[in-house]
């Protein structure tokens, strides 16, 4: 008797337009707010020291609910959780965009943030149950990784373009019309078709997870405003690690893990999640004292800003497409992503030479060096983050993939905010009296100092990346083990709902 195909499976390619699309929405509105944000303030009226607020909201829920939102997708089902997390996303979008207090911008990002949670993952793990082929695995993934990649940077055009024809609201309507595209597209793509799992929630694991996420993401948040001798930053970071251990410890013992430890322990789900968490950290380098340099230095305006990132999209885009079709099935990700993580050191150390007076051909050929790294390291990472994960489980293998990328954002903004601000202070100290050609020295400095750093993290993740994953031969020889076979039966068993 044969066995149907999934309406998923046969519309596969549109599919993965639709979760792509839904991804990019997830993964620029953690920038295009940005570039709206001085018109906000003047509009609403909030201070200096609240605006980081409104980026926050949104990464602080996003970051510590995206296990659960991994979880929430193996229980009830892909299709459904990717269609309740349109539907919350585009209303909490209109909530922001119709604001009139400070206070209602700040719920409605936070509330953004909670529904992109159960969208992520779900988006992820539609993608990886629908794609099994290997060749077709490899191009869908090429895609998605290369938006994951690229995301932020459309964030900044987009936002730019809004921004100055519209108003800094249209950076969150336009949220409204991406989610109902994909909401239509969903409806009708999506088999109803699920892999029946146990229903059930671990409370304990939720409120551990939940709130060291929480904590780890607000502490380093609040590294750059407060300090890093803070209490609300080291009290908020050690608390952290005594509940993720906490948490760690109960997925041991849960009869309903919310994360099964067995995704992160094999060693290139584990060194996929690090070279996603490595990049988004080090990328974070270019989007934000990039963005500085080229409007404050340099005089750009907002869309001048966004377009000077198109060359790093362009380069992503192609450079995804031929890894994953070419060089990942030929080499793997053992030699491709440490190339890709090679790029970023070079490329952040080309930043690092920047001057007053560099013409932008300099930056041209860091963005294009930066879009070639990024190209590299997310597609491998992204598929091999979930490959071979039991259908029951991928949600959660989803979930950890973009809790690396959140995670990898809020650490590589602290840290680098924090860096900047205190090169520029020091030279500014050292360089008295203070007039504008020395604060502009003192910043142009600061970026200078901070690219290397972020040179730092990536040569971390080039070690990291060349250590831990397996060979080609390796990988095979595992795939073709006795032990291999639970999981690609588990994958097998489809039931419809």
């Amino acid at each position: 008797m044969s066995i149907p195909v999934p309406e998923d499976t046969r519309h596969r390619w549109w599919v993965l337009a639709t979760v792509a699309l839904a991804q990019l929405m997830v993964v620029l509105d953690a920038t295009i707010v940005n570039i709206a944000m001085p018109s906000a303030q003047a509009d609403l009226g909030f201070s200096d020291n609240d605006r980081q607020w409104v980026v926050t909201a949104y990464a602080l829920a996003f970051g510590s609910l995206l296990l659960l939102g991994g979880r929430l997708a193996d229980m009830f089902g892909r299709r459904r959780m990717f269609l309740v997390g349109l539907v919350g996303f585009a209303a909490a979008s209109a909530l922001g965009g119709a604001a009139q207090t400070f206070e209602l911008l700040v719920g409605a990002r936070a509330l953004q943030g909670v529904f992109a949670a159960v969208l992520a993952p779900a988006a992820l793990s539609v993608l990886t149950t629908t794609f099994t082929q290997p060749k077709e695995r490899a191009r869908a993934f090429g895609v998605f990784g290369a938006i994951a990649g690229m995301g932020g940077a459309i964030g900044l055009i987009l936002g730019g373009y809004l921004t100055e024809n519209f108003n800094w609201r249209w950076n969150l309507y336009v949220n409204v019309f991406i989610a109902a595209f994909a909401f239509v597209a969903g409806s009708m793509l999506l088999s109803r078709t699920v892999v029946r799992h146990h229903n059930q929630l671990d409370l304990s694991s939720i409120l551990l997870a939940s709130g060291g996420l929480f904590l780890l993401v607000f502490g380093f948040s609040q590294a750059e405003p407060k300090g890093w001798s803070s209490p609300e930053v080291w009290g908020s970071l050690a608390a952290s690690v005594v509940l993720l251990v906490g948490f760690v410890l109960r997925q041991r013992t849960s009869e309903f893990p919310l994360l099964p430890l067995s995704i992160v322990q094999d060693r290139d789900r584990g060194a996929s999640f690090l070279s996603i968490l490595v990049a988004g950290s080090g990328m974070f380098g270019v989007f934000l004292f990039l963005t500085y340099y080229l409007q404050l230095t340099k005089g750009y305006s907002p869309m001048q800003t966004g377009t000077a990132f198109l060359p790093m999209i362009v380069a992503i885009v192609i450079t995804a497409q031929l890894q994953t079709n070419l060089l990942v099935p030929r080499f793997g990700p053992k030699i491709v992503v440490p190339f890709g993580m090679a790029m970023g050191v070079g490329a952040m150390l080309w930043f690092s030479q920047l001057q007053a007076d560099s013409g932008y051909a300099h930056v041209l050929i860091g963005l294009v060096a930066m879009g070639i790294g990024m190209g590299s390291i997310m597609p491998p990472s992204f598929q091999a983050a979930t490959l071979g994960v039991p259908r029951s489980s991928a949600g959660a293998a989803s979930a950890m993939v973009s809790t690396s990328q959140q995670v990898g954002g809020a650490i590589g903004t602290a840290v680098l905010n924090t860096i900047a601000a205190t090169v520029a202070t020091a030279y500014i100290t050292d360089h008295q009296p203070a007039g504008p050609d020395v604060i502009a020295a003192g910043a142009i400095h600061s970026f200078s100092v901070t690219y290397t750093w972020a040179a730092g993290f990536f040569a971390v993740g080039l070690v990291l990346s060349a250590s831990l994953f397996r060979t080609r031969a390796d990988r095979a020889a595992r795939l073709e083990s006795p032990a291999a076979a639970p999981a690609a039966a588990e994958d097998a068993v489809v039931l419809a709902h």
